[in-house]
């Protein structure tokens, strides 16, 4: 028997999240300088052995805000899809294999929500609620989770009826332990593959929300802040927003190369 090997895709992307975990990792226990030092002597200057990115308006190294901001976006990315994803995969779940009136029920509530673009709700939602982090963790979780569900119902639809499933019923086996053991292990997959790109979507969905001052509030080091503080100075202090602009792309295509190479391995073969 052949072993599987894993994707090269996937191998690249797990390579890249190492050296991004390294990189935020380091800047939570050491930074070239104190990322929240005000320094009006220093400011709107040039990459240099000193400052290896320049600095802000504010005089602040921003190489070190680059660094510490990295934990707050990938901690916000990260619960604004975890929780989502576990509470779409649960409703999902009990939609597709209960059916009849629960299903059409919570079928209809989705189609709602669907029918309004996403960053609209997101934004609304964060509107009415006033900016922050814990706003940003609830309004993603009240909109998140719709895409979730219906990729977990339309996977349960299809598995229910296998014959692997009518023989677990058959022996005896409850509900819950038909769902739990038998359907979600095989079902949660294109969730999980769904759950890598919608990492990448959701930074960028964070990061606009900073940028247009509904996200994280300053001085919290975030490259949406950084991007949105940088924008007037583009043509005379390019590195203040290319720098965190660049952390997002890197981040993006790390968490994009993750999904493709884990939808390619986990693929049923043949």
């Amino acid at each position: 028997m052949s072993k599987r090997r894993l994707d090269p895709t996937l191998l690249v992307g797990l390579a890249m999240l190492l050296l991004l975990c390294l990189f935020v990792g380091l800047g939570q226990v050491w930074t070239p300088h104190d990322p929240f030092l005000v320094d009006y002597g220093n400011t709107l200057q040039p990459p240099s052995a000193k400052h290896w990115l320049g600095t802000d308006d504010l005089g602040r190294d921003v190489a070190s805000r680059v660094m510490a901001g990295g934990l707050v976006d990938l901690r916000v990315a990260l619960v604004c899809v975890a929780a989502p994803a576990i509470l779409g995969i649960a409703i999902g779940a009990l939609s597709g294999f209960v059916g009849g009136r629960v299903d059409t029920v919570i079928m209809r509530i989705t189609d709602i929500f669907w029918a309004f673009p996403f960053h609209v709700l997101v934004i609304a939602i964060v509107g009415v609620l006033g900016p922050g982090e814990a706003n940003l963790y609830l309004a993603f979780l009240l909109v998140n989770w719709i895409s979730f569900a219906r990729i977990t119902r339309g996977e349960v639809l299809v598995l229910r009826e296998l014959d692997y499933v009518q023989a677990a019923r058959s022996f005896g086996s409850t509900d819950s332990r038909i769902v739990t053991a038998h359907i979600l292990p095989n079902a949660v997959t294109p969730a999980i593959v769904f759950a890598m790109a919608d990492v990448v979507l959701t930074i960028l969905a964070v990061t606009s929300l900073s940028f247009l001052g509904l996200g994280i509030q300053p001085p919290t080091p975030e490259w949406g802040l950084m991007i949105a503080d940088g924008r007037q100075f583009l043509f005379d202090a390019w590195w203040i927003a290319t720098a965190p602009g660049l952390a997002i792309v890197y981040t993006g295509v790390t968490f994009a190369l993750i999904g493709e190479g884990l939808d390619t391995a986990l693929r049923p073969k043949g």
